[in-house]
């Protein structure tokens, strides 16, 4: 019996184009540090390396479009029980900083109390730092053991939070939630690519960032409605937090799939040694060398190595991290402008999130659109995927993003009927989701088997900047006035706007620097 047996027609080469996880891993050599293209021809002309055969049903890329529906679900699920985590309980930071008695800062209007510093800070803090974790795991181990374990311990600390009495207990809890909870933000995007062709990939990716974009967007409502209910208060914050994240563990556990491809193969390999008795037979993924010193300086340094050693990586990533901080600084605004300037009580002031949440649904629109566009594009380049041609709708985003700045900042004063930065919010919603979800789907696309590190640190600089951003808003807003402060956000996002025609201009070049996922034309 054959143990490889080609799902293309193009020259080997090109595979790694094609089907992501038959790229080797490399090899047992601790020299060896990245995938080299001499390495990848001998590996793919090894007889003995199992690969999948044609139209093998153990091959995730083969599942019917039913079963990869209900997986994709589930993956968002669980993006969405890990990113809610970051907004819940902002509703609470006053009512936390009286239960605590402890302020920090001498600014009067600046209560950095550990309920800022836990909401913002911590949990990002912890967010940044994960992804550097996860990411490899996912790439050594799989998609599951990466994400189901981190997200029982998400519950975990949740709980830790709900019942903690200091400021300091807040902090390390939340710390720590953070951390576990960045498991499935930084590996959900991999395991699509895993399941998902280049051209059925960006709908996927559509579905996903929801659920990443919406959670910090519906985390103040909840909040807010669990705040002021006599009944409940703000420990229900993070006790609703664990009870939905121990709700899709649950669900995991029993029906969420290994995806990642060398994984599987691993485990072909091994079935099939038994079962031919041919000792030969191997998958690349079994040659990975993984004592402590290897794990620690290759697998676990992958996406920090990624994020200053790549170009196309750090130049998507300071895009997308620096649009990301905007939109959390952008939030701290809200209460501001609907609380304290209109004196809408805590959850009538906190409705207007929901139209940052009808923006992020919005985007669903602009880029479903493009999807025929790349179909056309990826099919004349011979079902290979093409980066480039998912950045139109993020050049549409950047202009939207940059008028809901400018539209809220100008029409928040409370003359102004509460209808119309509401609707700017909208735009503002809209235009964040369509650029975070084509960086995404940038990303994957050029690094393939190694989407996991590339988001991984993409999530690590866009996680610190939304634990900084958000610690300057108040002093910002209130020394400015909102329309001022706005303004400059917006002036700032308008000169961001050239960016993605500047990525469509020198995409190639700086993917052909690529040491993770070279471009062979």
């Amino acid at each position: 019996m054959s143990t490889r047996t080609s799902t293309t027609s193009h020259p080997p080469h090109e595979v790694k184009d094609e089907e992501p996880w038959m790229t080797p891993t490399p090899p047992n050599d601790e020299e060896n540090t990245l995938p080299s293209n001499e390495q990848h021809e001998k590996d793919t002309k090894d007889p003995n390396i199992v690969d999948w055969e044609v139209d093998d049903k153990e091959n995730p890329r083969n599942w019917t479009t039913a079963y990869k529906n209900w997986i994709t679900f589930q993956l968002g699920m669980l993006a969405l029980a890990a990113s809610l985590g970051t907004s819940i309980i902002s509703p609470a930071e006053n009512t936390i900083a009286d239960y605590v008695g402890e302020s920090i800062t001498a600014s009067a209007d600046f209560r950095f109390t550990g309920t800022i510093a836990d909401h913002f800070l911590s949990f990002s803090l912890g967010f940044a730092f994960g992804p550097v974790l996860w990411a490899p795991i996912s790439e050594i181990w799989g998609r599951r053991i990466s994400m189901l374990p981190a997200m029982f311990c998400l519950g975990l600390f949740s709980i830790g939070t709900a019942t903690s009495k200091n400021p300091q207990s807040i902090f390390i809890t939340r710390f720590f939630g953070g951390l576990f909870g960045s498991a499935p933000v930084a590996n959900v995007s991999g395991a699509l690519g895993d399941m998902w062709s280049p051209q059925a990939r960006g709908t996927a990716v559509v579905f996903y960032a929801i659920a990443v974009v919406g959670g910090p967007t519906l985390g103040p409502t909840i909040g807010s409605a669990l705040l002021v209910n006599p009944h409940l208060g703000w420990r229900w914050t993070e006790y609703i937090e664990a009870i939905w994240v121990f709700a899709i563990f649950a669900m995991g556990v029993f029906a969420l799939p290994e995806m990642y491809g060398p994984v599987l193969l691993k485990r072909k390999a091994a079935r099939l040694r038994k079962e031919t008795g041919n000792q030969a037979l191997y998958h690349p993924q079994e040659r990975i060398k993984l004592d402590l010193k290897n794990i620690v300086t290759k697998q676990f340094s992958r996406p920090i190595l990624m994020l200053f050693t790549e170009p196309m990586v750090t130049a998507i990533a300071l895009y997308a991290s620096f649009v990301y901080g905007l939109l959390f600084l952008t939030l701290e605004v809200f209460p501001i402008v609907f609380e304290e300037h209109r004196h809408w009580s805590p959850v009538v002031g906190s409705l207007p999130f929901l139209g940052l949440f009808v923006g992020v649904l919005s985007a669903v629109g602009v880029n479903l659109a493009n999807q025929p566009r790349y179909k056309r594009i990826s099919d004349a380049a011979n079902g290979r995927p093409v980066p480039e041609a998912r950045l139109a709708p993020m050049a549409i985003g950047g202009i939207i993003f940059a008028i809901g700045l400018f539209w809220f900042g100008w029409t928040a004063s409370n003359k102004i009927h509460w209808i119309v930065p509401v609707l700017a919010t909208v735009f503002i919603g809209a235009g964040f989701n369509i650029i975070f979800q084509q960086c995404i789907n940038f990303l994957v696309d050029t690094y393939a088997v190694y989407a996991a590190s590339a988001t991984a640190a993409n999530t690590i600089l866009r996680s610190f900047l939304a634990a900084g951003f958000p610690l300057v808003a108040k002093p910002m807003f209130h020394n400015l006035g909102v329309g001022p402060a706005m303004s400059i956000l917006g002036g700032i996002a308008a000169i961001a706007i050239p960016v993605p025609f500047i990525f469509m201009k020198y995409g190639l070049k700086l993917r052909k620097m690529s040491k993770f996922a070279p471009v062979h034309e």
